[in-house]
């Protein structure tokens, strides 16, 4: 997180003060992340509003965020949705895929999977990548749409090279489970392992377990025990089950590389 100066802040609260919106905005992001004030929420929420009331989109979005979490408010997802609904009207993509969320969660407005499905692809088609995951659930389950897998695959793809990691994953899924594609365990490994090394649990323990079977890659115990012991350390359960079935196979050695191996790991962003 980069240093922000006093100067900076008291140039935009300033500003601010005057009815400036951009500053205001720019005033309660600061707050809210604690970038050269302490972190207030409530303060956050105070320079957000007087921006959103304005029509500022960044202020709009950020306002329904901090609604629908409940940061620096009582949560309220109605407020959330007012405040997305707005953003979203100006073309905020973010705004988009929150709405999209809540409308399929039913949270703050009555479940409507084709109003979720709509949002998403609107954001998906400009480029989100999280809204193209988003969509290609929306396919894959048939939730708002017909269900498809070709077009799920198609999203996922698109959300996946963006490095969404759930994109990564249900990509690597449905290779896999051969939905939608034909069936082949190397791709499925290749999605598996870019979103494991972005600190996935369900990644890492899906690729440990392709380790212990051979199944696109080259059988390696020593490789899977890493994973399963990265992923149970960041709390997938399935991973701690798996760590005592394959230490059972394992000599002394290979269990100490293995540590090794997992103690060394971060993850890439």
């Amino acid at each position: 997180m980069k240093f922000v100066s006093n100067l900076r802040i008291k140039f935009y609260r300033t500003a601010a003060n005057t009815g400036h919106d951009m500053s205001q905005y720019n005033l309660g992001y600061y707050y809210a992340n604690g970038k050269g004030v302490p972190q207030d929420y409530t303060e956050a929420v105070n320079w957000y509003r007087k921006a959103a009331d304005q029509g500022n989109v960044l202020a709009q979005y950020s306002l329904g965020l901090c609604y629908e979490h409940g940061n620096g408010v009582l949560q309220d997802y109605v407020q959330a949705i007012h405040w997305y609904r707005l953003a979203a009207e100006k073309g905020d993509l973010d705004a988009h895929n929150n709405l999209g969320a809540l409308y399929s969660e039913g949270v703050g407005v009555a479940q409507d999977y084709n109003e979720s499905f709509k949002w998403y692809r609107l954001a998906a088609k400009q480029g989100n990548a999280t809204a193209q995951c988003n969509l290609a659930l929306c396919y894959e389950s048939g939730n708002g749409t017909t269900q498809d897998y070709a077009e799920a695959i198609n999203w996922y793809k698109k959300s996946a090279k963006q490095s969404n990691v759930y994109g990564q994953f249900n990509l690597g899924t449905l290779y896999k489970a051969g939905q939608g594609v034909s069936q082949n365990n190397t791709e499925a490994v290749t999605w598996y392992r870019k979103a494991a090394k972005q600190g996935l649990p369900e990644a890492q323990y899906n690729l440990g377990c392709c380790y212990v079977a051979g199944e696109g890659v080259v059988q390696d115990e020593v490789t899977a025990y890493m994973w399963f012991f990265i992923a149970a350390a960041l709390g997938n359960a399935l991973a701690r089950n798996s760590l005592s079935q394959v230490e059972a196979t394992m000599t002394d050695t290979q269990i100490s590389k293995a540590h090794k191996l997992a103690q060394a790991w971060k993850p890439k962003r």
